[in-house]
């Protein structure tokens, strides 16, 4: 990838995931996850969120500066960090419990001014921010996480925002999947992904559907890995990458992802503030 570094900021969600069977928590959520990745593969990237006092928010932090996430926008707000309990089965994630604590938050005029000096802004369905996407988008190219909402309604009122339209579509057959991707192209996305686990990705512009294979990968963990085909490709878009090139390079970080545990690591043991009392253990 060459040129200038590009420079990505993610707004919105963040989360420690509490992996109860092994005692430990490590910082994530999509938009955390994104800039991470982002940085690792070259970008110049920032975290807009929020976090709170606590040890499960001081991780958040302090993982983001240790990757060069730039956090001056990263604000601390009373009450409770996000977390999210998560069991395993055959190394896939299940999510047991979670509670959104303060990582709720309304932008404000110096996060629009700060969003306008990046190439592309991302965000994700779980950042709760869709009010505000338009803003974003005036400001810089929006990447957007739909996860696996297929809503046309939802799709029609987002995708027209979108330099970047991602979905998870792991269950979905390669009908369902060319039909989503065709679905937001039409609406207005510029370029759409579909990851779909082990049976690779799609990406398209509306006019060429390009894809890959998954790349082998001894799973321990698939936490982040969607999110990491995300900024990879990402990042190969704003270069004017192949598409080809692009998928590949993502698939190839992807696989990278899912040989550790956690989204990117920072493993620590489990304590999170609670709404009912200052720490707790989750058991």
């Amino acid at each position: 990838m060459g040129g200038h570094p590009r420079r990505i900021v993610a707004v919105g969600d963040n989360v420690v995931d509490c992996y109860t069977s092994r005692g430990s928590m490590f910082p994530g959520g999509n938009c955390v996850n994104v800039s991470v990745y982002a940085a690792r593969k070259g970008a110049q990237t920032a975290y807009v969120g929020a976090i709170a006092a606590d040890e499960a928010g001081e991780l958040i932090r302090s993982s983001l500066e240790n990757e060069g996430v730039g956090t001056s926008r990263l604000r601390t707000i009373d009450g409770f960090t996000a977390y999210c309990r998560i069991g395993h089965v055959e190394g896939d994630r299940v999510f047991l419990d979670s509670a959104k604590g303060v990582s709720l938050f309304e932008p404000d005029a110096d996060d629009l001014r700060f969003i306008a000096g990046f190439d592309a802004v991302h965000v994700g369905d779980s950042s709760y921010l869709d009010a505000h996407l338009g803003a974003f988008a005036a400001r810089a190219r929006l990447s957007y996480d739909f996860s696996d909402k297929t809503d046309r309604g939802l799709i029609e009122a987002i995708a027209p925002h979108c330099f970047l339209a991602s979905f998870s579509g792991s269950g979905l057959t390669d009908a369902e999947a060319a039909a989503l991707a065709g679905l937001a192209s039409t609406a207005g996305a510029q370029w759409v992904l579909v990851t779909r686990g082990k049976y690779g990705a799609m990406l398209t512009d509306g006019e060429t559907t390009w894809s890959t294979e998954a790349m082998p990968a001894t799973v321990v963990d698939t936490l982040g890995a969607g999110d990491t085909f995300i900024a990879r490709t990402l990042l190969g878009l704003l270069d004017a990458e192949h598409p080809d090139t692009a998928l590949a390079e993502a698939a190839l970080a992807a696989a990278e992802t899912c040989a550790q545990h956690g989204a990117f690591g920072y493993g620590a043991p489990i304590r999170i503030a609670a709404p009912d009392e200052p720490a707790v253990r989750i058991p």
